[in-house]
C-alpha cells in the first residue's frame, strides 16, 4: 500500500509538471497534491525529493517546494543524448541481432498503430507507454548494462512521456513508421540502417515538439503585440 501510494503521488505531482498544472515557478503544497492524488502527505514528501532529485522542484526549507520546470534547452540536451545514445543501442543491436526480441517489438508496433486512430486520452497514455516500452526493449538488445541502465531514466522524464499528448495524428503515424523501419533494419542486421534510423526518428520527433512550442508561444506574442516585430 505504502508502495502504491508513493507511486500515485510521483505521478500526480510527475504529469502536473509536465501538463502545465503546475507550471515552473509555482509553489506545491503537500496537502493540495495529497488530496488530488488521494495519498496522505508523507508519500507526497517522497515524492517532491525524488523529483527534487530528477531535478523538476526545488524544496526551500521553512517555504516548500518550488517547480523550476524544464526549458526547450533542456529538451534538446534530453533528445540529444537519446540521439546518441540510442543510436548506438540499436547498433549494437544489429551486430547480434539473435538478441533482438522481434515478435515482442512486433506486437508493440502494431497495438500502437490500432490504438492511434480516433485516440482519445486513455488510448494516447497507452500509446505512450508501449513506445516508452519500445525503446527500452530495443536497447536491451544491445547487453550494454550502462546503456540498458541510462535509458529508462531519460525516458521516464515527464517532458519526453507527455510528448504524445503534443504530436499530431500525423506525427505519429511517422513515428510508427520509424519504428517498423528500425526492426527491418535489425532483421537484417544492417547496423548502419538501424543507427541512421534511429536518429532520423529521434531527431523527427524534437521537431514536431519545437514546432508545437512555437504554434503555442505565437498567439501569446500576438497579445502582446509583438507578433509583427
Amino acid at each position: 500500500m505504502a508502495s502504491s501510494a508513493r507511486a500515485a503521488a510521483y505521478e500526480a505531482l510527475q504529469r502536473g509538471i509536465a501538463n502545465g498544472q503546475y507550471p515552473p515557478g509555482s509553489w506545491l503544497r503537500e496537502e493540495d497534491v495529497a488530496a488530488a492524488a488521494g495519498v496522505s502527505r508523507t508519500p507526497v514528501r517522497e515524492a517532491l525529493h525524488r523529483l527534487q532529485a530528477e531535478g523538476l522542484v526545488q524544496i526551500l526549507r521553512n517555504r516548500g517546494a518550488l517547480v523550476v520546470g524544464w526549458t526547450a534547452q533542456d529538451l534538446d540536451d534530453i533528445y540529444d543524448l537519446r540521439v546518441l545514445l540510442e543510436g548506438y543501442g540499436v547498433r549494437r543491436a544489429a551486430q547480434a541481432r539473435d538478441n533482438v526480441d522481434f515478435d515482442a517489438l512486433s506486437v508493440m508496433c502494431t497495438e500502437m498503430e490500432q490504438l492511434l486512430p480516433g485516440a482519445g486520452e486513455p488510448e494516447l497514455q497507452h500509446i505512450g507507454r508501449l513506445c516508452i516500452d519500445f525503446h527500452v526493449t530495443l536497447n536491451q538488445a544491445s547487453r550494454n548494462r550502462q546503456l540498458i541502465a541510462i535509458i529508462p531514466t531519460l525516458l521516464a522524464t515527464p517532458f519526453v512521456r507527455e510528448a504524445f499528448h503534443h504530436h499530431t495524428p500525423t506525427d505519429l503515424e511517422r513515428a510508427f513508421a520509424s519504428h517498423r523501419e528500425i526492426l527491418e533494419a535489425l532483421e537484417v542486421g544492417d547496423g548502419d540502417w538501424a543507427e541512421g534510423a534511429m536518429r532520423a526518428h529521434l531527431r523527427a520527433g524534437r521537431w514536431s515538439l519545437r514546432q508545437m512550442e512555437q504554434e503555442r508561444q505565437a498567439p501569446e506574442l500576438g497579445d502582446s503585440g509583438l507578433a509583427s516585430a
